[in-house]
């Protein structure tokens, strides 16, 4: 079993930068990859970025490449994801999911963002 959990969410101004963070625990070495997903109210979950826990390869949603960078602390297992240039459509609930061998995936409670314009 792997255990997740994020934080950094809050209220910020449109214009502001945010960094959430993904905490795993117990099984993390069979984690080979992680990623962000958000869910706005109303909308269907979005992947958001991603990272490979082995070769560090990064990839994001086109909706946000050039804003936000993921990246991990390796001897923490702690993924982060900072977020720059914050504007209201980026307010949602982000949760940090990890998949391990055999493709089951974990997912975290998630923390609140919210841009105020």
């Amino acid at each position: 079993q792997v255990q997740l959990v994020e934080s950094g969410g809050g209220l910020v101004q449109a214009g502001d930068s945010l960094q959430l963070s993904c905490a795993a625990s117990g099984r993390t070495f069979s984690i080979y990859h992680m990623g962000w997903y958000r869910q706005a109210p109303g909308k269907e979950r979005e992947f958001v970025a991603g990272i490979t826990i082995s070769g560090d390869n990064t990839y994001y949603a086109d909706s946000v490449k050039g804003r936000i960078t993921i990246s991990r602390d390796t001897a923490k297992d702690t993924v982060f994801l900072l977020m720059n240039s914050l504007n209201p459509e980026d307010t949602a609930i982000y949760l940090c999911n990890a998949v391990v061998g055999g493709g089951y995936t974990y997912w975290g409670q998630g923390t609140q963002v919210t841009v105020s314009s």
